[in-house]
């Protein structure tokens, strides 16, 4: 069974910075998709960025060039670096591992872009 916590979410002004992490246990099989998903208050969730096991990258044209997504295979993570945040970023984040038919999915962590 896959776990998945994420930390890393709080208050940021608009233009700053902010990294997520998503803390992995259990064993993955491959293949699998990791991914980033976000739920904007009052709107349906979203994907945000997602990094294959063979390493392919895709990203949600709102957010290309200012969110990178990446695994430690080491610290058995994945991480999302989040740059040059706006307004429109704040949401609550889910990190999420599909494997086959079978999702698996964090408890979210909210994001605040605010001044």
């Amino acid at each position: 069974q896959v776990q998945l916590v994420e930390s890393g979410g709080g208050l940021v002004q608009p233009g700053g910075s902010l990294r997520l992490s998503c803390a992995i246990s259990g064993s993955l099989i491959s293949p699998y998709v990791m991914g980033w998903y976000r739920q904007p208050p009052g709107k349906e969730r979203e994907l945000v960025a997602t990094l294959t096991s063979g390493g392919f990258t895709n990203y949600a044209d709102s957010v290309k060039g200012r969110f990178t997504i990446s695994r430690d295979n080491a610290k058995n993570t994945v991480s999302l670096q989040m740059n040059s945040l706006k307004p429109e970023d704040t949401a609550v984040y889910y990190c999420n591992i599909r494997h086959l038919i079978v999702d698996y999915w964090g408890q979210g962590t909210q994001v605040t872009v605010s001044s």
